[in-house]
């Protein structure tokens, strides 16, 4: 749905300006974990005057409000996914830069047993993978 985070925006009460309704409808469409420039990049597609300074203060903005997640996926950049009802994790390809997100109910198990041994009520958690392709890392 194009304007999903349009709709979140609006109801935790957000001003929303025709570049932010842009911008939040170029995020709701994205498939991917886009970085602000690639957001600038798609966003002033739709609208040229949209500045990559809009760019980061809007999503600085959505992420204070709880509706983005921002990760750091250690290329240096910064990405962005809406955040959603449902929990996933990320395998990022060191080569290409793709993200995958996976679910796992083996891993998320394995987490609960762990904290519940160290004494604690797991709440939260991200768990983030780095690998190469089976083809690369044989080289």
């Amino acid at each position: 749905m194009p304007d999903r985070i349009e709709k979140i925006c609006i109801e935790k009460g957000l001003r929303m300006t025709e570049q932010r309704r842009v911008i939040a409808r170029v995020l709701s469409m994205s498939h991917d974990h886009p970085d602000a420039e690639e957001l600038h990049r798609r966003a002033s597609a739709e609208d040229p005057r949209i500045s990559l300074a809009t760019v980061y203060r809007t999503v600085r903005l959505f992420e204070e409000a709880g509706i983005i997640e921002r990760h750091d996926f250690r290329d240096g950049r910064s990405r962005y996914e809406e955040v959603g009802d449902d929990h996933h994790d990320h395998l990022i390809d060191l080569k290409s830069g793709e993200v995958v997100e996976f679910v796992n109910d083996e891993i998320e198990r394995l987490q609960e047993a762990i904290a519940r041994k160290l004494g604690y009520k797991l709440v939260d958690h991200r768990l983030e993978l780095y690998g190469v392709p089976l083809s690369s890392a044989e080289d």
